[in-house]
């Protein structure tokens, strides 16, 4: 079993890759999210969009994390 080490700093948490699970949406686009971040969600019109967009919310929710001291899960290893 891999054993993983806790990060230390806010660029150790920002470089966590946290698996992204992405939802075809019935008119189109994708709704995507990283379900080992408690309402880490967004969108996009494409793949691609969808997973920058998600990319850009994993970041905003670990500095928002950090700066008040909130403890959240590592990712979940598959």
């Amino acid at each position: 079993m891999k054993t993983q080490i806790k990060p230390e700093t806010l660029q150790d948490y920002l470089n966590l890759s946290y698996p992204i699970t992405l939802y075809p949406e019935p008119d189109g686009g994708y709704t995507v999210m990283l379900a080992d971040l408690l309402g880490c969600i967004s969108q996009g019109d494409s793949l691609e969009e969808a997973v920058n967009n998600i990319q850009e919310a994993k970041v905003a929710w670990i500095e928002t994390a950090w700066e008040y001291g909130d403890e959240f899960p590592l990712p979940t290893i598959c």
